[in-house]
């Protein structure tokens, strides 16, 4: 560890002083991309730095115990080589986490798709709360959120909602939500005042770059229709709606949120060529079965990852089985505590798989 650790040093330095570099800086897509770099190597370095600071300090203090006859003095040395040893400790465990092989999407933008499962009009109602709950978290981190495509019911819900959240770091915060979202509360359209239970499933998809997925444009088929709202109705005579077939897959994506054929068309194709990279890695990660055994979800949709129970005010997340009772501030965005405590859980299964490795 501590060569890999050197050698990260060692790169951090070079890259730092070509970032002055005048060749660098007179091209800007260049001086990016080592930014970029030097910036995800920033955290390793500086905790590898004090990680150092803290093994002198432990020297320094044994150092002392051995040579200093002053009592008083030794005692101070003890209860410093204690700290230090702790420190040392602490900053060894940040480190190991911190060289776990790291998700190359973590940086990207998403796109999430929510839809309502079963419970009908309920579940549409929830599918709108939950699109409602992250783009409450998307503006609190700086996120922007853009609707890319929704059909909504006449009572407000929606049966889908396609939409993107840009953003650096946005799909290592969200991806965690992928899977299905259990509700249990009392409808608005029920009478009889009884608890029902309602299903919606959400995907988080990374942006593909245009390097990532290549798409044959005979490959693809191209309808346009009028856009229409709730119960059908047109919301204009124009046919500006796209759905755009991928032959070879049949995935089919649809975008009418937009008056111009145009937007609408370049909206579904960032939607079809993020869920094209997500087969692809998919089936990657499939052909790597092992690489999935205790991690945090596989983010199947059909995996039920998370309750909202209304009566109670408590939210749950059966994966890690960690039970909030802060429903209300939740559903207004607060998903930190929720994330963070996967963003750990999935960090200890990777340390875990990663010794067994070793061993």
């Amino acid at each position: 560890m501590l060569t890999r650790l050197t050698q990260v040093d060692r790169r951090y330095e070079e890259l730092t002083a070509r970032l002055y570099d005048p060749t660098v800086t007179a091209d800007p897509d260049r001086f990016r991309e080592l930014l970029r770099e030097q910036k995800q190597l920033e955290p390793v370095v500086l905790c590898y730095r004090r990680y150092k600071e803290a093994c002198e300090q432990v020297a320094a203090m044994k150092d002392m115990l051995e040579t200093e006859s002053d009592s008083e003095l030794r005692e101070l040395a003890k209860e410093e080589l204690a700290v230090q040893k702790a420190l040392e400790a602490s900053l060894e465990e940040e480190l190991r986490v911190l060289l776990l092989p790291r998700d190359p999407r973590d940086d990207r933008s998403v796109i999430m798709e929510i839809r309502g499962g079963t419970g009908g009009e309920e579940s549409a109602l929830f599918a709108a709360d939950l699109y409602r709950m992250y783009t409450m978290y998307a503006a609190d981190h700086g996120f922007t959120t853009e609707v890319i495509s929704r059909n909504e019911t006449e009572l407000g819900g929606v049966k889908e909602i396609v939409f993107s959240v840009a953003g650096q770091g946005a799909f290592s915060r969200l991806k965690y939500e992928s899977g299905t979202h259990r509700v249990q509360r009392v409808p608005e359209t029920e009478s009889g005042g009884r608890i029902h239970t309602s299903a919606v499933t959400v995907a988080v998809l990374a942006e593909a770059d245009e390097v990532e997925v290549t798409v044959d444009p005979s490959e693809l088929k191209i309808d346009t229709f009028r856009s229409s709202g709730a119960g059908g109705q047109h919301i204009n005579k124009t046919e500006s709606a796209v759905r755009i077939t991928h032959l070879p897959t049949g995935l089919v994506v649809e975008c009418q949120d937009e008056r111009s054929q145009h937007k609408n068309r370049d909206k579904a194709m960032r939607v079809l060529c993020a869920r094209l990279l997500e087969r692809e890695q998919e089936a990657q990660r499939a052909a790597r079965a092992e690489d999935r055994r205790g991690q945090v979800g596989s983010g199947d949709r059909s995996e039920r990852i998370r309750t909202y129970n209304f009566p109670q005010g408590r939210v749950t997340d059966h994966r890690i089985g960690l039970t909030l009772y802060k429903l209300d501030a939740v559903m207004n965005g607060a998903l930190d505590e929720l994330i963070d405590a996967l963003l750990t859980a999935d960090r200890a299964a990777k340390l875990q798989r990663e010794t067994e490795h070793k061993g």
